[in-house]
């Protein structure tokens, strides 16, 4: 019964911006974090960033950190991603997921949104 879509995704410039948005349903109370991955072509999958939903903890991938932003609003039942300073290695297939617990994996996943960074 958890749904995750993801939407935002596109084509960006290098240097240029995106925010990616994870709207959410479910039933939250039992959830440990939310996370964003990506999936470069011929790459494997890769973890992005996540937040913790008791308290909001963020961590980030060395690769994206100062340059990327998770963040949510419970109002809007949305998670975010917001990226800065694009670079061609940010191209990738972009995913949502769900960890339900401390000790579960992430076990839900949204269906996955295009982010093309290019001239």
């Amino acid at each position: 019964q958890v749904q995750l879509v993801e939407s935002g995704g596109g084509l960006v410039q290098p240097g240029g911006s995106l925010r990616l948005s994870c709207a959410f349903s479910g039933r939250t109370l039992s959830w440990y974090a939310m996370g964003w991955f990506r999936q470069a072509a011929g790459k494997e999958r890769e973890f992005v960033a996540s937040i913790r939903w008791s308290g909001g903890t963020t961590y980030y991938a060395d690769s994206v950190k100062g340059r990327f932003t998770i963040s949510r609003d419970n109002a809007k039942n949305t998670v975010y991603l917001q990226m800065s300073s694009l670079e061609p290695e940010d191209t990738a297939l972009y995913y949502c997921a769900v960890k339900e617990g401390y000790f579960s994996s992430y076990n839900y996943w949204g269906q996955g949104i295009q982010v093309t960074v290019s001239s």
